[in-house]
């Protein structure tokens, strides 16, 4: 059993511009798009909470104010549905907020890639380990990719990242991973490489968004030099890191739905109404109907 601080911090990057969802995102940030009923964030804020996650720290830019006010208490509408006894309403507002002090927001000046953006949160996540959570990637599963990352690292301690199966052609998309022994339902991390060329990957996992790191990390990214894009790469820190401290890799069986794309945003949607009691046997039909009816361009 692993003695190591127990992970209790979260960091949110959700600075960035969402430049694909244009115009949609010109006045809404990508991550209050809504998948069903809930914005993007809550599903991964929703994870955090579901394994223990007792702080939240979102990193912002520009124009996200709008992400404070989500999990902050709105007066006005709660005395109006009190008054209209909406106690329904009220209980999924109760749900979706977040109680006093548990959320602390950092800005990201400068859009200098998530190695950066990581960083900035320093301070508040001090000397701590933390989860990393990639707000575009919505995982669907009956248990979070989150609370089976802590259940792994109270075993092995050290840093865990997680990972899925992706198509051999794909891999030079990716971060990807080497993969070594198997590990209390793990397995360890023995290499890492960001988007390895055509036929040189050295496994099909690629790293999917969700985290637990070490507070060394921020001395290492303080002084990484920029990466690809010109931008300093979290997974460059990560191969620095690895040469101090164990790393271990989960793999996520689950679906996972890049949100950060117009395709998996709809995919999501679509998922996520097939996957709730109260849509999926209105909706099914409907979806039949229009994928045998419906050609591109029509």
């Amino acid at each position: 059993m692993s003695t190591q601080k127990p992970i209790k911090k979260a960091v949110f990057p959700v600075a960035g511009l969402g430049t694909r969802f244009l115009p949609a995102t010109k006045a809404v940030p990508k991550e209050m798009l809504t998948v069903l009923d809930r914005p993007v964030i809550q599903y991964a804020v929703d994870e955090a909470r579901n394994a223990g996650i007792e702080h939240f720290v979102f990193v912002t830019g520009r124009n996200k104010g709008v992400i404070e006010d989500h999990f902050d208490i709105q007066y006005e509408l709660q005395k109006t549905l009190e008054e209209r006894g909406k106690n329904e309403l009220i209980e999924i507002l109760d749900a979706s907020q977040l109680d006093a002090g548990q959320a602390s927001f950092t800005r990201q000046q400068s859009p200098l890639g998530l190695g950066h953006a990581v960083w900035c949160a320093r301070d508040i996540i001090g000397d701590d380990p933390f989860a990393l959570f990639l707000p575009d990637m919505v995982m669907q599963d009956s248990v979070g990719c989150m609370s089976r990352m802590v259940d792994l690292y109270s075993k092995t301690g050290g840093n865990i990242i997680a990972t899925e199966e992706v198509a051999w052609e794909e891999t030079h998309k990716y971060g990807v991973i080497e993969k070594g022994a198997e590990v209390d339902g793990g397995f360890e991390v023995t290499g890492m490489v960001e988007k390895p060329a055509p036929g040189t990957a050295p496994s099909n996992l690629f790293i999917n968004g969700r985290y637990i790191l070490q507070p060394e990390i921020f001395k290492i990214l303080e002084n990484q030099e920029t990466g690809a894009g010109g931008e300093v790469q979290l997974t460059d820190a990560m191969i620095s890191l690895a040469k101090q401290q164990d790393f271990f890799g989960f793999t996520f069986t689950g679906r996972t739905f890049d949100c950060g794309s117009i395709e998996g945003f709809i995919m999501a949607n679509v998922a996520y109404s097939l996957w709730r009691e109260d849509m999926a046997d209105n909706l099914r039909p409907e979806i039949e109907r229009l994928l045998r009816e419906i050609k591109p361009g029509c």
